[in-house]
């Protein structure tokens, strides 16, 4: 008897042991909810002061269950920010609007593969490879549309109704044959906000919120045409980007979103659409492996970035970019969690939004969340300190140069004022570098601007230096030549 339990001990043990390493709890279960909150909470108002983010929202779900949703930071008029406080996901959007794409596949009535204009047969393009553009290809960004043949973000007048995308496509010239190259181009997601609409027969925000927001319970959710509404809706907290250290409010500029990036949320229903990703059921699923799978070309595939993460992971994940409002997403689709965080700030070339995410996600699985010294407190303390540095060598050079007695040739003048006119050359080649940096996406001088504010204005203080010393070169080479006029220049 007393063997036949030892056995029965041993084998229960391994039995529990199995199950252990199996299953293991995950983090937030092996510790007080209490104290995860608590870290997320200090993590969140720790990482919002290193870079002057006035107010953000958090959202994370976790299991089956809404673990946390919560608003952090004031409003304008000093109230707080809440779970369901409204804020534009910006791009978020996107996978929004393809799962209104696969839906209506669901039905029978949009073919993945059909090309977009067998569903539009008034269109009579110049260029006869738009009428190769599939619906799969506009999902996956390949539709051979880009920033450079078709201006997005600085057009002008920008549209005034999804009916109106359709026009591009008859003057457009396609920079690539549809489906050989991968180009980030919001009109794609326009053109099929129009798809949803015309096959649907309602309009895109009225179809979101019957088929999508309603169904998921996301009842603080709604979709806008255009920033201009964001503005217009004074319980949407009011945008700001960053200079010399400083959060800036400012009015999104005007822009057509509707389909890429129109969708307004908070973190309660940010929380019931995540969960939805791995246990939803609004497609069927042999669509919703298609609707997590990469695309053709690359990770990009029906408004996610799918990737393969050797720890944690099948993942999908967006970011949403605004000019003063920024957004990010990433769900673990393995370990049934999801996180979401919208910001009322914009992007900045030194504010790492994403590491918000991954610290939030080390905090879920009890780990220490990782800290970088590249924040925009630090980095705009550098830049202001190279901008006071800046003004004092152009104050210490202007005198200097007026005290010397360098006798000055004109072919050392001209390797002067050559050397002196590099920042103002760094200012005019920002737009193309910029646009090269950003794959090819093509920015207005207002985002330019919002981006990189506190560079532009030491870049501007140097060429301002760099003047006035050249004038005072120009004029100690002239004063020079009138005291002795037999020395002729070199």
């Amino acid at each position: 008897m007393l063997k036949l339990k030892k056995r029965m001990y041993i084998t229960i043990s391994c039995l529990l042991l199995c199950t252990a390493w199996a299953s293991p709890l995950s983090a937030n279960e092996a510790r007080d909810r209490t104290e995860v909150l608590q870290e997320i909470d200090e993590y969140m108002n720790r990482s919002m002061k290193a870079n002057y983010i006035k107010a953000a929202s958090l959202a994370i779900a976790n299991n089956d269950e809404v673990f946390y949703a919560k608003g952090y930071g004031t409003l304008a008029d000093g109230q707080k920010v809440t779970g369901n406080t409204p804020f534009p996901i910006a791009s978020l959007s996107k996978s929004f609007t393809a799962l209104a794409v696969l839906q209506l596949v669901d039905k029978g009535q949009i073919d993945l593969d059909a090309t977009y204009a067998s569903y539009f047969p008034e269109l009579s393009p110049q260029d006869p490879h738009v009428l190769d553009i599939t619906v799969r290809h506009l999902l996956n960004q390949t539709s051979g549309l880009n920033d450079k043949i078709n201006p997005d973000m600085t057009k002008t007048p920008q549209f005034q109704s999804l009916a109106e995308a359709n026009q591009l496509l008859n003057t457009v010239q396609l920079a690539h044959i549809p489906g050989t190259a991968y180009s980030y181009h919001n009109p794609n997601y326009v053109l099929l906000a129009n798809l949803v609409e015309n096959v649907s027969g309602e309009r895109f925000s009225d179809y979101l919120k019957k088929h999508i927001f309603e169904p998921l319970g996301m009842n603080h959710t709604f979709s806008v045409n255009t920033t201009q509404q964001f503005y217009e809706n004074n319980t949407i907290p009011l945008g700001h980007y960053l200079s010399l250290g400083r959060a800036i409010s400012q009015s999104e500029p005007l822009w057509f979103i509707e389909g890429p990036a129109g969708i307004v949320s908070t973190a309660e229903d940010m929380s019931l659409w995540m969960l939805s990703q791995y246990n939803g059921r609004l497609v069927s699923p042999v669509l919703m492996k298609q609707y997590h799978a990469a695309g053709a070309i690359g990770p990009y595939g029906m408004g996610w970035l799918a990737n393969q993460d050797a720890s944690s992971g099948q993942t999908i994940s967006h970011s949403g970019i605004f000019w003063t409002y920024k957004s990010e997403e990433l769900v673990y689709l393995n370990e049934k969690m999801g996180i979401a965080v919208m910001f009322n700030s914009g992007i900045n070339a030194y504010v790492n939004y994403s590491a918000f995410i991954d610290g939030i996600a080390d905090i879920m699985r009890g780990q220490e969340p990782q800290t970088s010294f590249v924040n925009g407190r630090n980095m705009e303390m550098i830049m202001i300190a190279l901008i006071i540095a800046t003004l004092a060598w152009g104050i210490y050079g202007y005198f200097r140069i007026r005290r010397s007695n360098q006798r000055l040739t004109i072919s050392k003048l001209i390797m002067i004022t050559v050397g002196r006119l590099i920042p103002v050359l760094i200012l005019l080649s920002l737009s193309p570098l910029v646009t090269f940096i950003g794959g090819g996406r093509v920015l207005p001088w207002f985002g330019i601007w919002t981006t990189l504010s506190t560079p532009i204005i030491w870049l501007m203080v140097w060429s301002l230096v760099n003047f006035v010393h050249l004038a005072c070169y120009i004029y100690v080479y002239f004063l020079n030549t009138k005291n002795d006029p037999l020395e002729l220049p070199q």
